[in-house]
C-alpha cells in the first residue's frame, strides 16, 4: 500500500517535472524570438567601453531590444560570441534577431562621424591637398609631404617631375574618419586607381605597348583638354597622331601645369616658359601626369576614336564641345568661328 502510494507520488513529480521542462522549453523559445517591431525608427545603443556580458544584455533588455537578459547571455555563450562583443554607439531596430545583434556588436558595427570628400575629375595633386584641408582632414603642406615620400604604384620614378604621386590618386567621393592620417588617404586613393585598372585594362595597354605611367599621362591631358566626355576619345586620337608625326603636342593644360599657377587665359609670353611640362617647347609627352585622370579620359586613351585629325579648338558657344581639323588652313578657319562664336555669346 505504502509502494503504490509512493510510486504515484514518484509517477506525479515526473509528470510536473516534464510538464515544467516543456513550459519552459516553451518559455525559452520566445524569449530567443526577435521582439516584435514596435516602431520603424532606429534604436540608438551605447555599449560602453569594457562593458561586462551582464550590462550589454542588461543594456540591450532595457531598450526592449531583447525579450530576456539572462537568456541573451547564455545564446551568447553558446554562439562563442560572448568575449568578442565591441563597445561603441550602434544602430539597432526592433524585429532583429539575437544573431542579428549578436553579429553586429561581435563585428563593431558601430556609427562612424565619416568625413566624405570629393575629388573631382581633373584635379592635380595640390588642388586635393587643398581639398582635404578644406575636409578638415589634414593640412595640404602635411598632404604633399607624405605625397613626396611615396612611391607611384607604376613604380615608376621620371626625371623632371613635379609630384611622383601626380595623378596617381584617382579622383571619386571618399569617405574618410576623423583623424585619418595623410598616409592613409594616399594609400585609399592609389587602392581605388588599383581597382579602375582592371586586368583586361591593364592588358589593353599592354597591346599599345603603354605602361601605367604612360597611360595616366596622356590620360590626365585628355582629362584638362576636354570638356564633354564623349569628345575624349576624338580628342586622344589627335594626341596620338600629332605624337605619331613628331609634332609638338602644343597643350595649352600642360603651360598651366608648367606655370604652376592658374590662368584662364594662356598669354603669348606663357608658352616660353621652359619646363619639361611645356608642349610648345618639347616634343612628345610632358616626363609624367598634369593631373588625376577619371575613367572616361582612361578609357579614351585606351580605346581612342580613329581619326585623321591634328588639331582642336574650343567652339566658344559655351558648349564646351571643340572644332576638330586635319589641316592648319581648316584648324585657323575653326579658330577664327570660335572667335566669331564667342563674339556672339558674349
Amino acid at each position: 500500500m505504502r509502494m503504490g502510494k509512493l510510486l504515484r507520488l514518484l509517477i506525479a513529480f515526473v509528470i510536473v517535472a516534464a510538464v515544467a521542462l516543456v513550459g519552459l522549453a516553451v518559455q525559452v523559445n520566445i524569449w530567443l524570438q526577435p521582439v516584435p517591431v514596435l516602431a520603424q525608427e532606429p534604436v540608438l545603443v551605447s555599449i560602453p567601453s569594457g562593458a561586462s556580458l551582464i550590462r550589454i544584455a542588461g543594456i540591450l533588455a532595457e531598450h526592449g531590444l531583447v525579450r530576456n537578459a539572462t537568456v541573451f547571455r547564455y545564446y551568447a555563450r553558446y554562439r562563442n560570441l560572448d568575449q568578442r562583443l565591441q563597445a561603441g554607439d550602434y544602430i539597432m531596430h526592433y524585429g532583429m534577431t539575437m544573431d542579428e545583434i549578436l553579429q553586429r556588436l561581435a563585428r563593431g558595427d558601430v556609427i562612424r562621424n565619416t568625413v566624405t570628400v570629393t575629388i573631382p575629375e581633373g584635379y592635380n595633386l595640390e588642388q586635393i591637398a587643398a581639398g582635404m584641408e578644406a575636409a578638415g582632414l589634414v593640412l595640404a603642406e602635411e598632404f604633399l609631404a607624405a605625397a613626396a615620400a611615396v612611391v607611384p604604384a607604376s613604380g615608376r620614378v621620371t626625371e623632371g617631375l613635379r609630384y611622383t604621386l601626380e595623378g596617381y590618386l584617382f579622383p571619386d567621393t571618399y569617405e574618410f574618419e576623423p583623424g585619418v592620417s595623410a598616409e592613409q588617404i594616399i594609400t585609399r586613393m592609389q587602392n581605388r586607381l588599383a581597382e579602375i585598372m582592371t586586368a583586361d585594362l591593364r592588358e589593353r595597354a599592354a597591346e599599345l605597348d603603354m605602361d601605367l605611367h604612360t597611360v595616366l599621362t596622356m590620360a590626365s591631358l585628355v582629362e584638362r583638354e576636354g570638356r564633354v566626355e564623349s569628345e575624349f576619345p576624338l580628342i586622344a586620337s589627335v594626341i596620338y597622331n600629332r605624337l605619331a608625326k613628331n609634332m609638338l603636342l602644343q597643350i595649352d593644360a600642360t603651360v598651366i601645369y608648367a606655370l604652376g599657377e592658374h590662368r584662364s587665359v594662356v598669354l603669348l609670353e606663357d608658352l616660353e616658359v621652359d619646363s619639361p611640362y611645356n608642349t610648345y617647347k618639347y616634343k612628345g609627352l610632358p616626363p609624367g601626369p598634369i593631373a588625376s585622370p577619371g575613367k572616361a579620359a582612361i578609357m579614351a586613351v585606351l580605346y581612342p576614336e580613329e581619326s585623321d585629325y591634328l588639331y582642336y579648338v574650343v567652339k566658344g558657344d559655351g558648349s564646351g564641345e571643340h572644332y576638330f581639323g586635319r589641316t592648319l588652313a581648316e584648324h585657323e578657319a575653326n579658330k577664327r568661328k570660335s572667335r566669331e562664336n564667342k563674339k556672339n555669346s558674349g
